[in-house]
Parts: structure tokens; sequence; C-alpha cells
């Protein structure tokens, strides 16, 4: 089956040996987005709400471009410097996600990349 590689500039760009998602066949996997700006490449922040939502609307952005949206998730990996945080992602994730909701993990870690507090990488499965 062969794949293709997604990539928008409405997200960051890829800070690593990575790409923004792979797609293939239907299924597209989603790498981890941090809070950056995608037109500065900076932090939105050091507010968690703040990076939460710029999490949401960069993983919102690569689903755009793979052909889909995030009504289109299976599954999302939430990693969280603080599981204090977690009603606050729940509150922001409805904004983005109607029911049925996507099978979902948060995860406690102890770092992520440039000092964010939050990370969102997904399965999407697009319509045949």
């Amino acid at each position: 089956m062969p794949k293709s590689i997604i990539q928008t500039d409405e997200a960051p760009a890829a800070i690593g040996t990575y790409s923004q998602a792979v797609k293939a066949g239907t299924t597209v996997y989603l790498s981890g987005q941090i809070p950056l700006v995608p037109s500065t490449m900076e932090m939105i922040s050091d507010d968690f709400a703040e990076q939460a939502v710029q999490v949401f609307e960069n993983l919102k952005a690569v689903c755009t471009a793979a052909g889909g949206d995030t009504s289109h998730l299976v599954k999302v990996n939430i990693f969280l410097i603080d599981l204090g945080h977690f009603a606050t992602v729940n509150e922001i994730m409805a904004r983005y996600f109607k029911q049925p909701y996507p099978a979902r993990a948060a995860i406690g870690v102890s770092q992520l990349p440039k000092g964010a507090q939050i990370e969102i990488d997904g399965v999407m499965v697009l319509p045949e």
C-alpha cells in the first residue's frame, strides 16, 4: 500500500525527523502536536488552556490537509506534564469533537518538547 506525506503551513513545521502526518490507504497517522504557533514556531503562551487550544487547532489543520476533520479521528493520545489539567483538556476537547468521541488515552509525562505542557497525536480514518 503506497503512503503519502501530509504537510501544511497551517500547522507547525516538523522540528525533527518526522512528518506532520502520513497517509496509508484511508488511514492517517498524525504526529504529535505541541502548542507552537505555525507562523512563528514559538509557544503560544505559558497558559495551559491556551496551549491546549493551540494543539487542537494544529491537529485540526493537519486533519484538514489530509482531507478530513477531527470527526475522522478514531484515536488520540494526550500527553500532559500535569494530569491536574485533565478537566481542562476535557472541556476544550468538547469544542473540537462531537459524539461518538474517538478512543483516547491521557498520559502523564515528565517533559515535552520545547517545554510544552501538552502534546497530542492521533490516528484518523477517512471515508472511502
